[in-house]
């Protein structure tokens, strides 16, 4: 079985370094479908999955100045907030003995279909951007220099959202997030995106995922099963996926997640 974990680890690290997401969108039912992970395991396991394998990434951002601080900062303080709280709901629920399962499949379903719907979004959001050509209504929503409160306090309201989600899920630290950030500051260049999403997502999901570790929620071992396989994964396809189109590699991924997604719904 542990041959397995590394496969499986193998596999969505090389869907990730394919697409640059989907580590927990792929990994997190992943375990609960093909392995019979429990969903509260599963979810916990992956988020510290999740934080050790794109700190690597806030290194190599961080010497090439690509990282928004005052954006990470502003995603953080709503983020981080709504972790705790979603944290302390969990455990409300454990010590009454209530069943999770329920929340937590409905949790990651939501956050599949919205991840699916956000990765066709999040290309066409660029290069609308890219073109100036955004549409009217949008216009407003799109210009920091327009109303730096409104883009202060949506970020604020974003990041809290993604908080209590990514908590809940494992899932949406990387799609939404990205989405959040092209919609609310189209300025940024594409590389300042990814640094500033990825920058983002490694304290909220090693602060999940440690709460969830807490809550008696993470398999160690699976954990390292699971980034054996990953790391060489994703070595290896960002290395040969230059070859492959980025709008057909999306166009799978989300198909994938909208069918998994509507499975764990309903």
């Amino acid at each position: 079985m542990e041959l397995g974990y590394i496969l499986a680890g193998l596999v969505v690290g090389f869907m990730v370094g394919l697409t640059g997401v989907g580590g927990g969108s792929l990994m997190t039912p992943l375990l609960i479908f093909g392995f019979g992970i429990p969903p509260l395991t599963a979810v916990g396991t992956d988020l510290l999955f999740a934080a050790l394998t794109k700190m690597g990434g806030i290194w190599a951002h961080w010497r090439h100045h690509t990282i928004q601080w005052r954006v990470v900062g502003l995603l953080a303080l709503g983020s981080i907030p709504s972790t705790l709280i979603a944290l302390q709901i969990l455990k409300l629920f454990q010590a009454r003995g209530l069943q999770l399962e329920g929340i937590i499949n409905t949790a990651l379903g939501t956050a599949l279909v919205l991840t699916a719907v956000a990765l066709p979004m999040k290309s066409w959001l660029q290069r609308m951007a890219a073109r100036r050509a955004l549409p009217k209504i949008m216009q407003p929503a799109y210009s920091l220099r327009c109303n730096p409160r409104f883009t202060t306090v949506s970020t604020l309201v974003m990041g809290g959202v993604l908080g209590f989600l990514v908590t809940l899920s494992s899932i949406g630290a990387g799609a939404l997030g990205a989405v959040v950030l092209l919609f609310l500051y189209p300025g940024l260049r594409t590389v300042q995106v990814v640094a500033t999403d990825i920058t983002h997502a490694v304290p909220l999901t090693a602060i999940a995922g440690i709460g969830h570790w807490y809550l008696g929620s993470v398999d160690m071992v699976l954990l390292g099963n699971l980034l054996l396989g990953s790391l060489p994964g994703i070595y290896v396809a960002s290395h040969i996926g230059v070859n492959i189109p980025e709008r057909t590699m999306q166009t799978v991924l989300a198909t994938l997640l909208m069918l998994v997604g509507i499975k764990f719904i309903f």
